[in-house]
């Protein structure tokens, strides 16, 4: 296990954490969750013995072979399957020993080696690194391209993927969803559910907490505090365990008050002052509590925009994209005051190119884009990042755009994002990529649109601006197009979903659940091999009785099937049921107790046992479900 006893961190003048204690036991999925610069990026470097607590014990265990997602790209010059292949250094070692080995005739050598790298999957390696490009949204195409080829979010999918690959005890991901899309972040949630090593993340990405994670680790004023369960139950955990510390709080604030009351009226009084004296001692014994501290930091909204026009844009019959080789075509739509709507589609599929063309950005070949008189676009993307003026300060920005305004106002309006004091009067150049994001965000917010496009907008952004943008955006008042891979901003912000794939945009049924099951059914259709002899049959107009005969048989086939399928399911939600019981189970604080250890045990290998279930389960129903709709296919054809 992971362990830090009393351990204190300091990154120059800037202290992190003081005496903070916690343990990470083999297995565990842990969420490393706090504010932007609160220390967990520096906390991964102490695990990877990369940097020195100032005081205190931190014991990895040696023999963990430790896998991390790098930050930046080196080796630009490779291929993208090799850079990916790359990340299992073991069997690329004994991959060139191999080689010095054939080259040399040395047959003995060759026989150990080759036994080797069979041990180590070397014959099933470059399948599963094509496998992982895929899952994170490479084409086949893009295996063989090098490296340097790729822009930023694209290494950065590649460096996930070579961590990935590496045969690892412990893995280590810091803002692993960064830069994926919706599609992206299901899959690496699925491969990450799958993933037998013990997990430490780095994530502002609440649902894909709560759908990874069994525990979280919180750091908040330089103390590291331990919850089970995932994101949601931290939540309740969090507010029940402030809820409790404001009640300690607010109970000795009384006692001290009584306390006074009594040495103020009866210390000068004879009878009366040995007691007066035990209580002036209580009170200098007395370890004194700190109020419950749970303040955000943020506090902002949209105003209401002073006017509209309805539609605010119309898109009619238009081709968007790449000159004569569009990404999309036909689009037709109306944004109209309080659309709220997010688009889901695949990486490539075209969302940004559809932002794009709304907000003016890429030119239309074909139809028309017709804007209303009093459109004010408020368009958020991370080109907007790079347009910031460095060696200007926020306050500056704001005075650009709005020079009759007061120093004040804008400082005020600034305040609500956290640019206090000086921060609001520095050079962004010495900003961070997320404080770069707030003043974006804060640059639209002034401008009062009545029309949001947001692509991505909470890459960067911890989870308190998060909720705070979320928020936000429940009481904005325009209308709004959002592409984000965040479900819970999307569940909480919007009404519609559209899908944009195959080329056209059109409204998708479902919530995003049922998108997620639509996923799952499209990488199958993807996998599935079209079925020998179907067409010939067809042909064959003179076998219509063979084919009656061959449906016959795959009606009979279907039903059992289906009863399999159906119980399959009966256990899968029983299975739910059970898990869900125990994780209620661990939200109880009182379980961790020293008394209660053995139950605690007991409870997470029934948990893991059950999870292992669940996954044999699920690829039991995956292969029913394939082999029926196989069979459906050919019953129809």
């Amino acid at each position: 296990m992971i362990s830090f006893n009393n351990i204190r961190l300091q990154r120059g003048l800037k202290p992190l954490l003081s005496r903070a204690s916690a343990v990470v036991h083999p297995g565990q999925k842990v969420a490393l969750i706090g504010s932007n610069g609160a220390g967990k990026s520096s906390l991964f470097q102490v695990i990877l013995g990369k940097l020195e607590v100032d005081e205190g014990q931190v014991d990895v265990p040696a023999a963990w072979r430790i896998a991390h997602m790098a930050q930046e790209v080196h080796a630009i010059d490779r291929s993208a399957i090799d850079y990916v292949l790359d990340g299992d250094g073991e069997l690329r070692r004994v991959e060139s020993a191999l080689a010095r080995a054939d080259a040399e005739g040395d047959n003995g050598a060759l026989a150990t080696l080759q036994e080797a790298f069979d041990t180590l999957g070397g014959y099933t390696a470059r399948p599963r690194a094509e496998k992982l490009l895929r899952g994170l949204g490479f084409d086949q195409s893009d295996t063989g391209r090098a490296v340097d080829s790729f822009s930023g979010g694209w290494r950065i999918r590649l460096n996930l993927a070579q961590a990935l690959m590496c045969p690892s005890d412990l893995l280590l991901l810091d803002e692993p969803t960064n830069h994926l899309d919706m599609d992206a972040t299901l899959w690496l949630e699925s491969w990450l559910k799958r993933y037998p090593g013990t997990l430490v993340l780095i994530s502002h990405d609440r649902d894909f907490i709560d759908s990874v994670c069994d525990s979280i680790v919180h750091i908040e004023r330089g103390q590291l505090s331990t919850y089970r369960g995932n994101y949601s139950a931290f939540e309740r955990q969090r507010a029940e365990r402030l809820a409790q510390v404001q009640l300690d709080y607010e109970k000795q604030q009384q006692r001290i008050s009584e306390i006074n009351r009594f040495v103020s009226r009866f210390r000068a009084k004879a009878t009366k002052a040995r007691q007066a004296q035990s209580r002036l001692k209580e009170l200098e014994r007395m370890a004194l509590l700190e109020p419950a501290h749970m303040d955000s930091p943020f506090d902002f909204q949209f105003p209401v925009p002073e006017r509209f026009s309805d539609p605010l844009i119309t898109v009619s019959e238009t081709a968007m994209g790449y000159g004569e080789h569009p990404v999309l075509s036909g689009v037709s739509l109306s944004l109209h005051p309080g659309s709220r709507i997010a688009l889901l589609g695949a990486n490539g599929a075209g969302k940004s190119t559809l932002i794009k063309s709304l907000a003016g950005e890429r030119q239309i070949s074909g139809g028309e884009i017709v804007r209303g008189e009093h459109l004010a676009l408020g368009y958020f993307s991370q080109h907007q990042l790079e347009s910031l003026d460095l060696d200007a300060s926020p306050l500056l920005h704001l005075q650009r755009l709005s020079p009759g305004a007061t120093e004040q106002q804008l400082q005020n309006f600034l305040g609500g994002f956290n640019f206090r004091g000086d921060m609001a009067l520095e050079p962004v150049k010495l900003f961070s990529g997320g404080e770069k994001a707030r003043l974006a965000l804060a640059i639209i917010v002034w401008q009062k649109p009545n029309l949001l496009l947001l692509d991505e907008p909470t890459n960067h952004l911890d989870l308190d601006m998060r909720h705070a943008l979320t928020m936000a955006l429940q009481g904005f008042q325009g209308a709004m197009v959002l592409v984000s891979h965040d479900r819970h901003l999307v569940r909480n912000t919007v009404d519609e979903l559209w899908l944009v794939s195959n080329g056209g945009v059109a409204p998708f049924d479902g919530d995003l659940d049922d998108y997620g099951r639509w996923l799952l059914n499209q990488l199958r259709t993807d996998r599935a091999e079209s079925v020998p002899g179907a067409d010939s049959a067809k042909a064959d107009q003179s076998d219509r009785r063979t084919q009656r005969q061959q449906a016959a048989q795959l009606r009979q086939q279907l039903a059992p099937l289906k009863k399999v399928i159906e119980k399959t399911e009966r256990q899968m939600e029983r299975l739910a049921t059970k898990v869900a019981e125990i994780e209620q189970v661990l939200a109880d604080p009182a379980l961790y107790s020293d008394e209660r250890r053995g139950e605690l045990q007991q409870l997470l290998k029934d948990q893991g046992a059950l999870r292992q279930e669940q996954e044999a389960l699920e690829g039991s129903w995956l292969e029913q479900q394939e082999r029926f709709e196989a069979m459906e296919q050919r019953l129809s054809s």
